[in-house]
C-alpha cells in the first residue's frame, strides 16, 4: 500500500516560525490551483495504475482556507485516478477559527475521515507570538465540531516564554476536547523566519530546557492514555496515523501540489517550490518535478534506519535482513556496543530506549560513520 499527499498552499497569514511553501495573499488563486492539481493527478494515475493507496493527506498551507467544493473536488479526483482502498485514511489539515459546521459536514460528506488541527498552544499570548490567527478559544470551538470524530492535534514546544506547565495546560486542553492523537513538536527557528531573530537574541529556550518540557509532555501524554509510537506522535489505542507511519516505514508515496514530495520505486523527486512555475508546467502538459533522485541500496539502507529508528518499534531484524541481505547485528556490532546504553535489544528487534529518543539524531548518525 502506498500514500497519496496533496499540497495546498494558501492560508490567512503567515506564522512567524512558518518555513513551509505557503502564501497568506494568493486564496483568489485557489481555484485555478487545484484545477491544476487535478489536472496533474490525471497526468500521473497511468504511471501509477497497478499502485494501491490507502492513505490520502491534504496537507499546507491551511487547506481549510479554500471552500470546501474544492477539497470535494480533489477527493472525488483521487479516487477516479487511482486505485484508493475504500477504507482509506483520508486526513486534511486545518486551522482554528477557518472551519464552520456547514464546512465539516461538506468534508465528512466527501470522506474525510481524520481531521489534523493546529492548536499549537493553549496560551494565547503565545500564540500571538506566533502569529497564529486563532486563540483557545477557537480551538475549543473547533472541537466542539469535531465532536465525536478521529482528529489529532499539533503541541509545539521551546516557544517564547514557555513553562513546562503551559505544555501540560496544553496537552490536557487537547485531550479534554477530545483529540485522539497528539503530534508534539519542538520548535526549529528556521533561517529567514521572524521566530529566527528571537533564536538569535537568546529569547528562545536552550537545548536542555526543551529537552525537558518534552519528557514533561512524555509523562503528561502517558498519564492521559497516549501511547508514543515515533519520536513525536501520540494516540489513544487504534489511533495512529497511517500515512505518516507509512513514511517511517519507508512506503512509497506521491505528492501533488507546489513543493510536494514523492518516492516512487526508490525515486524522489520533488515539485518545484513557485507557484507561477508550477502553473506554467501543468498547464503546459509537463511534469513540475525540479528535483529527482534515484535512491541507491546504500541510501536505501540508511533510510531504513534512520526512520524506523525515530519509532517506538526500531529496527525489525527480519525485515532488515529480508531487504537487505545481512544481519543488522552483525553489519553494525561496533555501533550496537557503543550504544548498548542507550538501546533496548530484543530477539527479533533493536530500538532506542525511551529515555533517549528525543535526542535520536545523535544516536542515529553513530550508525552512518
Amino acid at each position: 500500500m502506498a500514500g497519496i499527499y496533496v499540497h495546498i498552499p494558501f492560508c490567512k497569514s503567515k506564522c512567524s516560525y512558518c518555513d513551509f511553501t505557503s502564501y497568506p495573499d494568493k486564496l483568489c488563486y485557489a481555484e485555478g490551483y487545484m484545477a491544476c492539481v487535478y489536472r496533474e493527478m490525471a497526468k500521473r494515475s497511468k504511471e501509477l495504475k497497478s499502485y494501491k493507496f490507502d492513505t490520502l493527506y491534504i496537507g499546507g498551507g491551511t487547506p481549510s482556507v479554500i471552500d470546501e467544493k474544492y477539497i470535494a473536488m480533489l477527493i472525488a479526483s483521487a479516487k477516479k485516478n487511482f486505485n484508493l482502498a475504500p477504507d482509506a485514511e483520508i486526513t486534511i489539515e486545518m486551522n482554528p477559527g477557518t472551519v464552520s459546521e456547514s464546512k465539516i459536514r461538506a468534508y465528512k460528506k466527501c470522506g474525510i475521515n481524520r481531521f489534523s488541527v493546529g492548536l499549537q498552544t493553549a496560551v494565547d499570548s503565545q500564540l500571538s507570538d506566533l502569529g497564529r490567527v486563532h486563540d483557545l478559544k477557537d480551538f475549543i470551538g473547533c472541537a466542539k465540531l469535531l465532536k465525536g470524530e478521529n482528529f489529532s492535534a499539533d503541541v509545539m514546544i521551546g516557544l517564547k516564554n514557555q513553562t513546562v506547565g503551559d505544555i501540560e495546560k496544553t496537552i490536557q486542553t487537547a485531550s479534554d476536547n477530545g483529540a485522539l492523537h497528539i503530534s508534539m513538536y519542538a520548535l526549529t527557528p528556521e533561517d529567514g523566519t521572524p521566530v529566527y531573530t528571537d533564536y538569535l537574541n537568546g529569547e528562545l529556550p536552550d537545548g536542555d530546557e526543551v529537552a525537558q518540557m518534552y519528557g514533561a509532555g512524555v509523562e503528561k501524554l502517558a498519564s492521559l492514555g497516549f501511547e508514543r509510537y515515533e519520536v513525536s506522535n501520540f494516540c489513544k489505542d487504534g489511533k495512529k496515523s497511517r500515512h505518516n507511519l507509512n513514511y517511517w516505514r519507508r512506503g512509497e508515496y506521491i505528492g501533488f501540489g507546489v513543493s510536494a514530495s514523492s518516492c516512487i520505486n526508490n525515486v524522489r523527486f520533488t515539485n518545484t517550490f513557485d507557484l507561477d512555475e508550477y502553473f506554467k508546467c501543468i498547464l503546459s502538459d509537463c511534469f513540475a518535478v525540479i528535483d529527482s533522485e534515484e535512491i541507491d541500496r546504500e541510501g536505501q539502507e540508511e533510510e531504513y534506519i534512520m526512520l524506523r529508528l525515530r519509532t517506538s518499534d526500531g529496527i525489525d531484524l527480519n525485515e532488515f535482513k529480508k531487504l537487505f541481505g545481512c544481519e543488522f547485528t552483525e553489519k553494525y556490532s561496533v555501533q550496537i556496543n557503543k550504544l548498548k546504553d542507550s538501546l533496548d535489544r530484543g530477539s527479533d528487534s533493536i530500538k532506542i530506549k525511551d529515555e533517549f529518543l528525543f535526542v535520536q539524531n545523535s544516536i542515529i548518525v553513530e550508525f552512518f560513520n
